[in-house]
């Protein structure tokens, strides 16, 4: 009597199920490493928190952290390419879902300082605070961060006028627009949330930063 194979049962990308369950299991403990990166970055610094802490939170051994990492550096790195994603998509979903209006310029401030600030603090500390001057490289990542960010928020911009029929005073104006918005963000949530903590005025704050922004946008463009 003839014996018949049985395959293994394989998902749409080819992989089956125990290759699927450790591929899962890769990629929640890597997870789950950034996350404890994240929290001891934040509340210890970065130059305090050691890897043999980091493996110890998220309860993995060193080695394991070594496989996933090459180093401190390479770890704050990624960590800081998770968090630029998860803002970057946070902005963009406001001035998306608003159709480049003035509302979704508005929506997006807003959404930074009272959805990212207050409920990430970890990640607010990290990506102003805690990676700032630690090495050349990582210099070079928070650079090209900003700089996405900026063309983000200077795409968006761009989109309003046309949106609205107007044109700026020149062509520096919604460039130098993002720059100083992007700036504002940054000192405010510093100054009033990392340096000190008055999250509980952050409505105020958010409000008033959000209108004097809107104030800007108009005298600098025309019909």
């Amino acid at each position: 009597m003839k014996k018949t194979k049985t395959s293994a049962v394989t998902d749409s990308n080819g992989l089956s199920k125990t290759a699927l369950r450790r591929q899962r299991e890769r990629e929640h403990r890597y997870e789950s490493i950034l996350k404890a990166a994240e929290i001891l970055f934040a509340r210890e610094g970065y130059l305090q928190a050691s890897m043999e802490k980091i493996a110890d939170f998220a309860e993995v051994s060193v080695g394991t952290l070594y496989f996933y990492f090459k180093n401190k550096e390479d770890l704050l790195v990624r960590l800081l390419d998770k968090i630029s994603f998860e803002l970057r998509e946070l902005l963009g979903s406001e001035f998306r879902k608003a159709d480049f209006s003035l509302d979704g310029i508005k929506r997006a401030g807003q959404f930074f300082f009272e959805e990212f600030c207050i409920k990430h603090p970890e990640k607010l500390t990290i990506i102003f605070k805690e990676s700032m001057g630690k090495s050349a490289m990582v210099e070079e990542y928070r650079k090209q961060i900003f700089d996405k960010l900026i063309s983000d928020v200077q795409e968006a911009l761009m989109r309003l006028s046309e949106n609205r029929g107007l044109k700026y005073q020149s062509s520096l104006s919604a460039e130098l627009m993002a720059v100083s918005i992007l700036g504002m963000y940054e000192r405010i949530a510093y100054h009033f949330l990392i340096g000190q903590d008055r999250s509980k005025e952050l409505k105020t704050i958010s409000k008033d930063t959000v209108a004097f922004i809107l104030g800007g946008i108009n005298n600098l463009s025309r019909q």
